[in-house]
């Protein structure tokens, strides 16, 4: 409990802007709700809470003391999973053709701001996996694994958004995760749109993960 309080004594002004950014989406949210009469905006909240789930992730690994590799190993894959949940928020902004066009310019806000909130828990979240994963496996390159996670976060919400998978059926129906998987990897040319949205959102995510690394860096110092 005493380490739960003094990471939460550190991490501050990190989960205060968490905060503030998630209570203002939903705030958005509830004037849409109301200007509009529908609820169909409300999967959102559903959305942020999967994409929290990685940022708990981290937050719990960094309140243990003694981490073994096998235990970073077992929590990464799990982390890993629900990772592309953060990203995923972005295409929801296709759910606006919905709405009411005297109004879209709410929708766009609504969703933009979940969508931030994300890539803010997203982001957050990455770095201090490249924090733990240094601190326990020092030889392994960094750099080279982010950019791997990050091709694997887009080719995972061209998986979610498209082909309507999501994190729990890795467990629940993992044959046909995996059939369709192999499908696109073997058939490349037949899944053209696949990896074109891959590479492209992929792309989106590690200019963004590189602006936010080096902001980040800009005012630590």
């Amino acid at each position: 409990m005493e380490t739960i309080k003094i990471l939460i004594q550190e991490r501050f002004k990190t989960l205060s802007l968490i905060t503030v950014a998630l209570l203002f989406s939903s705030i958005l949210l509830m004037v849409r709700m109301k200007l509009n009469k529908s609820y169909a905006f409300l999967f959102l909240i559903w959305n942020v809470f999967l994409a929290i789930i990685p940022y708990a992730i981290t937050m719990y690994l960094n309140t243990t003391s003694k981490l073994s590799k096998l235990k970073l190993g077992f929590w990464f894959m799990a982390w890993l999973a629900f990772l592309p949940n953060a990203p995923y928020i972005v295409t929801d902004l296709i759910h606006i053709r919905i709405g009411n066009d005297a109004l879209l310019w709410l929708d766009v806000l609504v969703v933009l701001s979940f969508a931030l909130s994300g890539l803010l828990v997203f982001y957050i979240s990455l770095l201090d996996m490249q924090t733990l994963v240094k601190s326990i496996f020092k030889t392994l390159p960094i750099e080279m694994m982010s950019i791997a996670i990050l091709f694997l976060c887009g080719f995972g919400v061209y998986l979610g958004r498209f082909l309507r998978y999501n994190s729990w059926e890795i467990i629940s129906g993992p044959q046909y995760l995996f059939i369709d998987i192999l499908n696109i990897i073997i058939t490349p040319f037949q899944h053209f749109e696949a990896w074109l949205f891959t590479f492209g959102f992929s792309a989106f995510l590690i200019v963004g993960f590189w602006m936010f690394k080096h902001l980040n860096t800009l005012e630590k110092s």
